[in-house]
């Protein structure tokens, strides 16, 4: 787990949820532009619309084109799990490519199947653990 796209998206609907939960909010229909949050996060706006559009596709965020557009939770923020967001972006292999070992050698020839085994235990712990923490739970710390 090495890059920022888990903490990237759970800051994304983090203020997502706050801003559908503020009562003060001048925009009624609860839209958060990616320059906002982008603002927040300390990242370039192009990083916000990447995750945005798979939050999108996960079915978490809706969206609203044009000049008053941004985005907004379409899904209830105490059905979301952090573990569903991990494994909405760590779909695959959470510790990275292995080596191309050398088949002929007695450690490279077992060295990627016993590091699967133990890559796979620990991204099920960590799923498991992150799906008791809903994203409204997360949100109410802030």
């Amino acid at each position: 787990m090495n890059n920022l796209r888990f903490a990237t998206i759970v800051h994304i609907l983090v203020l997502t949820n706050k801003l559908r939960d503020s009562n003060c909010n001048e925009n009624k229909d609860k839209i958060i532009t990616s320059d906002y949050i982008a603002g927040s996060i300390n990242v370039n706006p192009v990083v916000v619309r990447r995750e945005i559009k798979i939050l999108k596709e996960a079915g978490i965020l809706g969206s609203k084109k044009g000049k008053d557009g941004g985005c907004f939770l379409i899904k209830d923020p105490s059905e979301i799990t952090l573990g569903e967001l991990y494994k909405i972006i760590y779909e695959g292999n959470t510790f990275g490519k292995l080596n191309q070992t050398n088949p002929n050698c007695p450690v490279g020839k077992k060295m990627n199947t016993e590091l699967n085994l133990i890559f796979s235990n620990v991204k099920n712990e960590i799923i498991n653990n992150l799906s008791k923490i809903t994203l409204k739970n997360f949100s109410d710390q802030f």
